[in-house]
C-alpha cells in the first residue's frame, strides 16, 4: 500500500507545487526522490513528531496541502494533541499518513502496534478516516484526500500488501465498495483485513452462504447507507478488522444500527482489549488473536447454525 499510495504522491507533487510532505525521520530508501526533486517542499524534522505537526499545521493554515507521514503508534499518539488542536480545530488542510496499521510491526511489540489508531482518530472533530484495503485502494484514496480539504488521517500498511481487487472501483471518501455481492450474509472489512475477509467470503460460497463483501475503507464518516442496505437484504453483519474491539469499525458500525433501531445478527471481529504479549510475524500473532481466514470462517458458522441460519 505504501508504495501504491506515495507513487501517487509523487506525481501529485510533479504537478502541483503548493504540496508539502513533512516527515519525523522516516522513509528511508523510499523518500529520497521526494527529497532530491522538491528540495524545498520535502521537510524532515526528526524524530520529533509533535513539532512535525506544529510545522504542518503552519504550512497548511498559510494555503499548502500538507502530507504528514510517520508510524502510525508515534503518529496519532506521541502528538495527539497537537492534531487536536492545531490540526483539527483549526481545520487546517493536513494529512496525517500513518504507516504500518493494526500488527503490521508485530515483531516490534506493543510499542509499535497500531491498535487504537482508528478509535483515537474517529473521536477528533473534523477528522477524516481512511483505512484502504489493497495497493489499489492506497492510490485512490491519495488522489481522492489530495482533492479533499481538511483534516484526515490515512491508515496505511507497509509494502507486499495483497491486491484484492482486479479493476479500479470508484473510491469516494465517506462510500464503501461492494467488493462481491451477496444475499444471505454480510461481511464488512476495512483496512489490511480486507484479504482475509475476501478468503472467507470464497469459503463460505463454497458452503453455499452468499455472502456480500464491503470494503469499508473509510471509517469516518462511515457509510451509513450500505450498513443499514445490508441489515435490510441480509440475515447477519459480521465486521473484520486489525484493530482494538473498542472504537474501530465494529463500534461504528454498532452505533449505525444501534440508532437506527435495527435488530440483526451481528458479530465484531476485532483484537481484544489488552495489549499483544506474543512476538513473531504479523500472521502469527493475527492467529493468536483469532483473526487467521480459518479462525473467522468457523466462528461465523457456529454463529449462523445457533441461529438456524444453515444447518
Amino acid at each position: 500500500m505504501r508504495n501504491s499510495f506515495t507513487n501517487v504522491l509523487y506525481e501529485i507533487f510533479k504537478k502541483d507545487k503548493s504540496t508539502f510532505l513533512v516527515s519525523a525521520d522516516m522513509g528511508f530508501s523510499f523518500f529520497e526522490r521526494f527529497q532530491q526533486d522538491f528540495p524545498d517542499r520535502f521537510l524532515n524534522t526528526g524524530v520529533a513528531e509533535a513539532n512535525m505537526i506544529g510545522i504542518s499545521a503552519g504550512l497548511a493554515l498559510s494555503g499548502k496541502t500538507v502530507f504528514s507521514y510517520s508510524i502510525s503508534t508515534f503518529l496519532t499518539m506521541r502528538c495527539f494533541e497537537q492534531i487536536r488542536d492545531d490540526v483539527c480545530n483549526q481545520n487546517a488542510n493536513v494529512k496525517l499518513v500513518g504507516s504500518g496499521g493494526g500488527l503490521t510491526y508485530g515483531s516490534l511489540g506493543p510499542t509499535h502496534h497500531a491498535v487504537e489508531d482508528i478509535s483515537i482518530m474517529r473521536s477528533l472533530a473534523n477528522m477524516v478516516v481512511i483505512c484502504p484495503g489493497d495497493p489499489i485502494e492506497a492510490e485512490l484514496c491519495a488522489r481522492a484526500v489530495y482533492s479533499y480539504h481538511g483534516p484526515a488521517y490515512i491508515r496505511l500498511g507497509r509494502n507486499g500488501d495483497p491486491h484484492v481487487h482486479t479493476t479500479k472501483p470508484l473510491f469516494t471518501i465517506g462510500k464503501s465498495i461492494i467488493v462481491k455481492k451477496g444475499s444471505d450474509i454480510t461481511i464488512i472489512a476495512t483496512g489490511n483485513m480486507l484479504k482475509t475477509a475476501h478468503l472467507v467470503s470464497l469459503s463460505l460460497e463454497k458452503r453455499g452462504i452468499s455472502t456480500r463483501l464491503i470494503s469499508m475503507h473509510t471509517i469516518k464518516p462511515i457509510d451509513q447507507k450500505a450498513i443499514l442496505k445490508a441489515a435490510l437484504d441480509t440475515k447477519a453483519i459480521f465486521s473484520i478488522e486489525e484493530h482494538s474491539i473498542i472504537g474501530g469499525l465494529g463500534s461504528a458500525t454498532a452505533e449505525v444500527l444501534a440508532d437506527n433501531g435495527v435488530n440483526i445478527i451481528f458479530k465484531r471481529f476485532a483484537l481484544p482489549d489488552m495489549f499483544c504479549k506474543y512476538v513473531g510475524s504479523h500472521q502469527y500473532l493475527r492467529d493468536k488473536n483469532g483473526l487467521g481466514e480459518s479462525q473467522i470462517y468457523d466462528s461465523i458458522i457456529n454463529i449462523l447454525v445457533h441461529n438456524q441460519i444453515i444447518t
